[in-house]
């Protein structure tokens, strides 16, 4: 027999929010955190904290240690699995991501947004030596990068037809970026597609030149998710010049 969770109490939004904001306390690279950690991430007090880490021991999404620190449990793991089976975007973007870098030779990413900041979900490295480093999983701020101005463009913005959005030096001084939003059956952001590297390799002349191959797949990627190209959407079937690149 199947023993059955109690249900929760309802206490309202306000108690859904302190339970969120804890969870959302853990970030890439925590093994476990104490007390202290969590009061400074979250901001609330250590009463409010254990009593919410009751609850989430109780419901498997936290173990509580030995040395009385915290680390996410089983649970999380499992709903990242019904996520990522429902929307099965690896498949879909890392083999264009892949074909991104052959053709370019510099580091290609997805983006999705993530609060006030911006996720790098799936990425594969440039072969040169020289490269920007950033693991998948890691988050960026929704600043004026290319990728964070992609996750902000809504497709009405798009309809007739958006060129590849380039930055140089709004993250990292040294880093330089180009990148499109990649829109889902909905006509929604799902996420970005970027393609980025060194300000002086990446630079405004050479995201020019292969803009029409990060279009191409930008637009690719648009459709095996059940969305529609831009230009499709506005009837055009060729490329502008690459000149026409932001």
């Amino acid at each position: 027999m199947v023993k059955t969770r109690p249900r929760p109490a309802v206490n309202g939004v306000a108690s859904a929010d302190r339970v969120l904001t804890v969870l959302s306390a853990f970030r890439i690279g925590d093994t476990a955190l104490n007390l202290v950690e969590l009061v400074e991430r979250t901001g609330l007090i250590k009463s409010t904290i254990m009593r919410l880490m009751v609850s989430l021991e109780t419901y498997g999404f936290v173990n509580r240690m030995a040395d009385g620190r915290y680390m996410l449990a089983s649970e999380v793991m499992r709903l990242n699995a019904v996520y990522q089976e429902a929307l099965d975007l690896e498949r879909h973007v890392v083999p264009r991501l892949h074909q991104l870098t052959d053709e370019t030779g510099e580091t290609a990413s997805f983006y999705v947004r993530h609060g006030a900041y911006r996720l790098c979900q799936y990425r594969v490295n440039s072969p040169h030596r020289l490269r920007l480093h950033l693991q998948q999983g890691e988050m960026r701020p929704m600043d004026g990068a290319a990728g964070a101005e992609a996750l902000r463009t809504p497709f009405s913005r798009a309809k007739d037809g958006l060129e590849p959005l380039y930055s140089s030096g709004a993250t990292d001084p040294h880093a330089a970026s180009m990148a499109l939003p990649i829109y889902g059956p909905l006509q929604e952001v799902i996420g970005a597609l970027v393609l980025s590297g060194p300000a002086a390799r990446l630079t405004s002349d050479y995201a020019k030149s292969i803009r029409n191959v990060f279009v191409a797949v930008a637009e690719d990627l648009t459709r095996s998710l059940g969305g529609k190209s831009t230009r499709e959407e506005k009837g055009m079937h060729h490329a502008p010049a690459p000149e026409d690149i932001n």
